[in-house]
């Protein structure tokens, strides 16, 4: 926070508590005069008592109000204690304090930084000049003591440069002390705001973090439950049509679809398990599958009706874990798409290519024409996951009919973060 934004306004706590100071200080200032009035101070020439009475009340008084008005306070207690000096009230200890008090206010709460800079200054610069005034008054009339006039350092000197370094010690003390007072409080004003920031930014976090872990758990579900669903839907649909021409085929296609439901609850139970551990990373990090799995996804693809094709081009590479499950759930969403939307006759084929520089998997499927892409969960997902790998992510309609989706990631690229707000509240199409 800049310093000419910060203020300081005193809480009523405060304010009570200044009223407080300045009835104790008029209780202090009270005894005070009354045992300098009996210790004879000033000797013959002290003022009358009641003077001492006025002058308490009129050099405490203001210090109740001295952090709403630091500067006219500190004028008045000074005026006061000046002139109280001047015509020797027999009350001194008192006002010292009280002055230095306000003074330290000025310091610690004037707002107007430059006023109360002029303000301290004046007040100092006055009062060193009626001390030296005052000194060389003195010491004109007793110019012919012959202790004044002794030498250079004769004890009335020596007593005036006690005075002159115990009022620079007491001003200066003053004017360090308000100073210090003053950046105190505009330093804990900054450590409050950048608290309370910090804490914003952390419930932002924490939000964003929960949000974040819904659209991972979405995604896996979608992933497991579509794919597996879906060869379902079509070896189901397979069996029913050969039933009672081939009973023999269709006991094959039924144990298929037993295998996709245990491969899904498989699935499902392993994301569960990783969402209950504590301090798992993510739901990516507790899969096992790796890029040469794609060829198994081939296989099933066909088995399930699409005839799918699968080459591997290049030389393997080892691939972060969390890249080969990126782009096998992306091979994977694609095979299931296509086998529900491609049509009759369709075919795919999955190329899996390593270049010196990153790994590509490449799905394309022939059958109907799509004029346009519907945007889905499925779409979303898959963008997600390239994305989350520090990869790319291509989804083209055909000229000849069907799409071809290619996730390329580069080698040794760092891991990428998925956009927090990704997936949230849409009302895409399904894929």
């Amino acid at each position: 926070m800049p310093a000419a934004t910060f203020t300081r306004t005193p809480s009523a706590r405060e304010q009570r508590a200044d009223l407080v100071l300045a009835a104790i200080m008029f209780v202090g200032a009270i005894l005070s005069a009354a045992l300098s009035t009996i210790s004879e101070i000033y000797g013959d020439t002290r003022a009358e008592p009641w003077t001492a009475l006025v002058y308490a009340a009129v050099i405490t008084a203001p210090l109740a109000l001295r952090r709403r008005f630091p500067a006219p306070v500190a004028v008045v207690v000074c005026l006061a204690y000046f002139t109280a000096v001047s015509l020797q009230v027999p009350e001194i200890y008192v006002g010292n304090i009280a002055m230095f008090v306000a003074l330290y206010t000025v310091g610690a709460w004037m707002n107007e930084r430059r006023a109360a800079m002029i303000v301290r200054v004046a007040i100092i610069v006055g009062m060193f000049v009626w001390l030296l005034v005052t000194m060389y008054r003195e010491a004109i009339e007793q110019a012919d003591e012959a202790e004044v006039a002794a030498g250079l350092m004769s004890p009335y000197i020596a007593f005036m440069l006690i005075q002159v370094l115990l009022n620079a010690l007491y001003f200066g003390g003053a004017y360090y002390f308000g100073d210090r007072s003053w950046n105190a409080a505009q330093a804990r004003e900054i450590l409050e705001l950048r608290t309370a920031e910090l804490e914003r930014e952390r419930e932002v976090t924490a939000a964003q973090a929960v949000a974040l872990d819904r659209v991972r758990i979405a995604r896996e579900l979608h992933d497991v439950v579509a794919h597996h669903v879906s060869v379902m839907g079509v070896q189901a649909g397979a069996a029913r049509l050969v039933i009672d021409q081939d009973p023999e085929k269709a006991r094959g296609i039924l144990s298929g679809i037993e295998g996709s439901a245990r491969d899904a609850i498989h699935e499902l139970r392993q994301l569960l398990e990783t969402l209950r551990t504590p301090g798992g990373d993510s739901t990516e990090t507790a899969s096992t599958v790796t890029l040469d799995d794609i060829a198994d996804l081939a296989r099933a693809s066909s088995e399930a009706g699409l005839p799918t094709d699968y080459a591997v081009i290049g030389e393997p590479v080892a691939v972060p874990s969390v890249v080969a499950v990126n782009l096998y759930r992306i091979a994977q969403e694609s095979l299931t798409n296509a086998r529900r939307h491609a049509g009759v006759g369709a075919t795919a084929d999955v190329r899996v290519r390593y270049d010196a520089d990153a790994v590509e998997v490449e799905v394309v499927n022939t059958g109907r024409t799509v004029s346009a892409l519907r945007p889905g969960l499925g779409q979303l997902g898959m963008r997600e996951r390239a994305a989350a790998s520090g990869g790319t992510l291509e989804v083209a309609p055909r000229s000849a009919g069907g799409l071809r989706v290619r996730a390329r990631v580069p080698l040794g690229s760092p891991v990428g973060i998925v956009d927090q707000n990704a997936g949230i509240d849409r009302k895409d199409a399904p894929s």
